[in-house]
């Protein structure tokens, strides 16, 4: 058990230093790019250049926000922070979402504005400039994949490369139909449907975000099974007072008290709660035992009655 939990460590650690790299990596990369995509739209007034520059910018931020958060969930609790530092990365799933938001209404409003005053661009540059963004983006994307299944702050990261991959190609294919057509409203065009793109990929991050920043139950807990797994553990009688809340985006806590028949054996009954949950995605977990006479759960139930 004891090699067994080593070469997990080991694991884990290699992951987060894979994690790590590929932030490092996507900034640099995206921020290049953003430099000289936003060079070429301004030379050759290019909505759909700038408008994927800004939202390469807002990544960029996303980025440096979410390995900020990344690194500082490794720092140890100390007697301020006695949680740890974990909370930061869903403050930072908060503010990646509102940043992505944000560049939403910008691009709307410049791309509306290019759409009833289109002007001539170089469908030819646009294809190129965007193609390039395809790989840098598709490179992000694929480092970013493996820590993005858990840990939401790399899932922001995550589809914020995807969405960018995804609307790079769009701009390479209106650049394209631009140099075939000479139709230049189509610039404009493509920024409204990368704002629609970013803003519809965005909101299931938002909503998670929120919801743990509220502390709610984490998405992919049922706290009906929580509930069914605590009340089938030997020596349970009833619980009340469960309370499931985030620690990070990776970590969920849980307390309960749970009324118990024999006082004698509250440490395997404990134990066996604190066991049942982990499977239904729960890793700290605080039980407090009660007797059905000194039930905190039973006085509430009679001052409610009275």
């Amino acid at each position: 058990m004891e090699h067994s939990n080593r070469i997990h460590a080991a694991t884990d650690t290699a992951s987060l230093h894979k994690t790590k790299k590929a932030f490092y990596v996507g900034i640099w990369l995206n921020l290049a790019y953003v430099a000289i995509e936003a060079a070429f739209g301004l030379v050759y007034d290019s909505m759909g250049l700038l408008s994927d520059a800004g939202h390469n910018l807002s990544d960029v931020v996303a980025l440096v926000i979410a390995l900020i958060a990344f690194k500082a969930s490794s720092r140890q609790p100390d007697d301020r922070y006695t949680y740890g530092y974990r909370k930061g990365t869903v403050e930072a799933s908060v503010a990646n979402a509102l940043i992505l938001y944000m560049a939403v209404a910008l691009i709307l409003f410049e791309s509306v504005k290019k759409l009833f005053h289109p002007v001539a661009v170089d469908g030819d540059i646009i294809a190129w400039v965007a193609g390039v963004g395809v790989i840098i983006n598709g490179i992000t994307t694929w480092m970013l994949m493996r820590g993005s299944h858990r840990d939401l702050n790399v899932k922001g990261a995550f589809l914020h490369m995807a969405a960018d991959t995804l609307v790079s190609i769009g701009v390479v294919a209106s650049g394209i139909v631009i140099n075939i057509t000479g139709w230049n409203i189509i610039d404009p065009l493509i920024g409204i449907v990368i704002a629609a793109v970013i803003a519809i990929g965005s909101y299931s991050m938002l909503r998670d975000s929120m919801r743990l920043a509220l502390d709610g139950v984490p998405r992919g807990i049922d706290i009906v099974k929580v509930r069914q797994a605590i009340a089938s553990t030997d020596g349970v009688l009833s619980s009340h007072h469960l309370h499931v809340w985030p620690i990070s985006t990776t970590l969920t806590a849980m307390t309960v008290h749970v009324v118990i028949d024999n006082p004698a054996d509250i440490n395997t009954i404990t134990a066996a709660v604190k066991k049942a949950v982990i499977p239904l995605g729960i890793s700290h977990s605080t039980v407090e035992a009660e007797t059905s006479s000194d039930s905190c759960g039973t006085t509430h139930e009679k001052s409610q009655k009275d």
